[in-house]
């Protein structure tokens, strides 16, 4: 009788015929063959096809390999969502570099930091973000460092010109469109380097891998119900997670990516409109902005649009608002160093018939992982076990997956700390897990306050406080106590021309929460943000840790 292990013997090595590195590239490649000349990036009333990307992508490729950049040397981006931002997705690693796409609401200093952690071979800008670099490479002491430049008509006069400078398409130029470009060896190779949000202190370099963004697109087709050829509006920056690796979604599905340079509610109206764009996605403060929209600037929309939404949980009031406004949410939950999106709250259909606010309750939970992801669980804070199916006992969320990171660049103490003994790795947020497996968000594990032995969701009190109208942020906070340990304040950026007094929050408050839970004080102030509209608690705990 032949045995698995028998067979197993007898073909021990893989076949360059059999086993093919994965990577997001080859969905480029056969996109621009199968649907060449459908269209993949549209703005300011350009359009090019697919086949026209693809030979853009070949030619950056080309001229970085002729400019003598080795295999697995950075290059960083500083860019914003125009179709140079889509083409360099892919067009770095064809040429065997690695992408490093840097968020252009930094301020110089930080943007200074992390070009300096990267050490970038070379920068490409765009022409309205230059004057910034200028300040950055000052005090990276990098003002040699080779340049492209995206064009920008609307800035180019009195632009600073750098030493060695090129302009984008002058660079293709140089490239050689015989020249030919080869999947990595390995996928695990890296693809791109990202760094985190900077929610918790100084951003942290993640390194995502081929394999990864292979799998991240595969697996969001079916968790997202993409069909071919949608037309997808970018409204989610590039420089963020790969832009959540929808721009390898598109090369993979053949859709037409409608760039946005800056965004605003009339801006996404009129795209959704003009386009008939079919999805699009937005954290919780894009999809704040579309509904706290001014009548003039909303449309009815007359066609079905999916919305992907992710970041901090998504208070239920506003999945509801946005919904009414014709937009089917599907919330997701994932992290920089897992490239994105790894849960998403799948829909039953069971819940169809429950009324409004009981589905956005519903779809404001996490949820369950995505097919491209192996495991999630959640892990009871003391014991390390798996917490019970209640709803209520909470723990932190761990992963295992293809789509997580390489680890941390340059820090390899960071790497071993998120990786539990290699078996998962640690997310730092706190979940409950709901009968029938969803799991929903409680808070970070740095955020949850402990008063009097009890422990207080800052997630759920701000819940409660987003469903005053006129509150336009929110943050729960704990404040050093000498008898209770600590407490909770809420710190509440209103609206203009909205006013509350403490004592009105306080008795919102104690309508739906348990009194231990009540903010025990109320500050009316601007809450400090990230560049991508992430609320910087650690600021606020330091200003009030005293």
């Amino acid at each position: 009788m032949t045995t698995v292990d028998s067979i197993n013997s007898k073909f021990m090595e893989p076949r360059v015929a059999n086993h093919v590195p994965l990577s997001p590239l080859s969905f480029l490649k056969r996109t621009a063959a199968v649907y060449g000349n459908k269209p993949a990036t549209t703005y300011n009333g350009k359009t090019r096809t697919w086949s026209e990307v693809y030979k853009r992508c070949c030619l950056f490729a080309s001229a970085v390999k002729k400019s003598g950049i080795k295999r697995g040397e950075v290059i960083s981006v500083l860019a914003f969502n125009t179709p140079e931002m889509v083409e360099l997705q892919f067009a770095v690693a064809m040429a065997g570099g690695v992408l490093n796409t840097i968020n252009t609401r930094l301020d110089a200093d930080t943007i200074a930091v992390i070009i300096a952690h990267a050490e970038p071979a070379i920068i490409v800008v765009d022409a309205e973000l230059t004057a910034q670099l200028e300040l950055a490479l000052t005090q990276t002491h990098s003002s040699e460092k080779e340049l492209i430049v995206i064009p920008c008509l609307e800035h180019e006069a009195g632009r600073y010109h750098f030493a060695k400078e090129i302009l984008y398409d002058d660079f293709l130029e140089s490239g050689d469109p015989g020249d030919s470009w080869s999947l990595p060896e390995s996928e695990w190779e890296a693809y791109g380097l990202n760094y985190t949000s900077g929610t918790g202190g100084t951003p942290k370099g993640v390194v995502i891998h081929h394999r990864g963004a292979y799998l991240m697109a595969m697996g969001t087709v079916p968790a997202w119900g993409v069909p071919q050829h949608p037309v997808y509006l970018y409204t989610v920056p590039m420089f963020h997670c790969n832009g959540w690796g929808h721009a390898w979604l598109n090369a993979l599905v053949a859709g037409s990516i409608i760039c946005l340079k800056k965004i605003s509610a009339k801006i996404i109206f009129d795209a959704i409109s003009e386009y008939k764009v079919t999805h699009f996605g937005g954290a919780p403060v894009v999809l704040g902005l579309l509904i706290n929209a001014t009548e003039n600037d909303q449309k009815i929309l007359k066609h079905s649009v999916q919305v992907m939404t992710a970041g901090a949980p998504p208070p239920p009031a506003i999945l509801e608002k946005i919904e009414h406004l014709g937009m089917e949410v599907m919330q997701v939950y994932g992290l920089t160093e897992t490239f994105g999106h790894i849960m998403h709250c799948a829909w039953n259909t069971d819940w169809d018939n429950l009324d409004f606010s009981e589905r956005a309750t519903i779809k404001a939970r996490q949820g369950v992982q995505f097919t491209h992801t192996e495991e999630t669980e959640v892990l009871g804070l003391a014991d390390d076990k798996p917490v019970p199916h209640d709803g209520k006992t909470q723990g932190e969320i761990v992963i295992r997956s293809n789509t997580l990171m390489k680890g941390y660049h340059k820090d390899e103490s960071a790497t071993e700390a998120v990786f539990k003994d290699g078996k998962y790795f640690l997310t730092g947020d706190i979940a409950v897990r709901h009968p029938g497996g969803y799991i929903e968000i409680k808070d970070r594990l740095k955020d949850v306050i402990i008063s009097g032995g009890e422990n207080i969701s800052s997630v759920e009190v701000e819940n409660v406080l987003y469903r005053l109208p006129g509150v336009a942020c929110a943050a729960v906070i704990a404040k050093p106590n000498e008898k209770w340990g600590e407490i909770p304040i809420a710190v509440i950026e209103l609206k203009e021309d909205t006013e509350y007094s403490e004592t009105e929050i306080l008795d919102h408050c104690r309508r739906s929460l348990a009194g231990f839970k009540t903010p025990k004080e109320v500050v009316f102030k601007e809450i400090p943000k990230t560049a991508t509209g992430k609320v910087q608690k650690f600021l606020l705990r330091q200003e009030y840790d005293s």
